[in-house]
């Protein structure tokens, strides 16, 4: 394990690592998530691995220290994100952003372009204010207090499910809320808008089960390169692992 500060003075941002040898791969999880859990099987595939690979946990997540001082918005996020490829001497790395964390990686990409040499997204949240779930939308619609002290949290673990309660329920309920609510607050420009203006190459990975991506022909138009994968739903890293592997060593 290693760390990083962001943010307030002793305030850190962890993740772990596996040694090798090329750029560095980092995988970035999405929100509620832990990157290890999400991402160690991806990395130790045949395919990817003796590359050295950062499985980084962001602010208020897993491993992470959780301040509460600490907006957590995308912006915010992404300088934490950059803080660790600072610090560990990454820089042109390619990143692996599930859900929210590809939205981070897009926006580190757009302010810190020297950090990024690809992206590799998985169902990434390119837009503002998304139809209400139990995820971020939902996590939003309580108040920061409901949520936090009056059994908002509890109520949404029940409703996610046992995949994703399993790594939700260790992250902090307020950075939880705070992150949520930055998440379909989006950015401007738009993480779409930037992911469309990036000069490096992406790839935006969509499963089957989870319907039509809209405005795929104008990220396409852009240079995205943009995959369906089968037999997968939002989590592609654990419904087809093979084909996940596929488009990050597509490289």
């Amino acid at each position: 394990m290693r760390q990083a500060e962001f943010g307030a003075e002793e305030t850190c941002v962890r993740w772990t690592e596996a040694a090798g040898e090329g750029p560095a791969r980092v995988y970035v999880h999405g929100l509620g998530s832990a990157s290890t859990v999400y991402h160690a099987h991806i990395a130790a595939h045949a395919a990817l691995s003796g590359r050295r690979s950062l499985f980084v946990d962001l602010p208020g997540h897993g491993i992470s220290d959780r301040p509460l001082d600490f907006g957590y918005s995308l912006e915010e996020h992404a300088d934490a994100l950059a803080a660790v490829l600072d610090a560990a001497g990454a820089g042109g790395a390619e990143l692996v952003g599930h859900s929210m964390g590809g939205a981070v990686a897009i926006v580190l990409a757009a302010r810190r372009p020297e950090l990024v040499s690809r992206l590799v997204l998985a169902e990434a949240n390119l837009d503002p204010n998304p139809p209400v779930t139990a995820g971020s939308s939902g996590i939003a619609a309580y108040q920061e207090d409901a949520f936090v002290h009056g059994g908002g949290f509890a109520e949404t673990l029940e409703r996610v499910g046992p995949v994703w309660r399993a790594t939700m329920r260790l992250a902090d309920p307020t950075a939880l809320h705070r992150t949520a609510k930055g998440l379909i607050r989006g950015t401007q420009p738009t993480m779409r808008v930037m992911l469309q203006n990036l000069a490096v190459p992406r790839t935006y990975l969509l499963g089957e089960r989870s319907g039509e991506l809209a405005g795929r022909a104008e990220l396409e138009a852009a240079g995205v390169e943009v995959r369906t994968v089968p037999g997968a739903g939002h989590n592609i890293m654990f419904d087809n692992p093979e084909a996940f592997v596929a488009a990050i060593a597509a490289a």
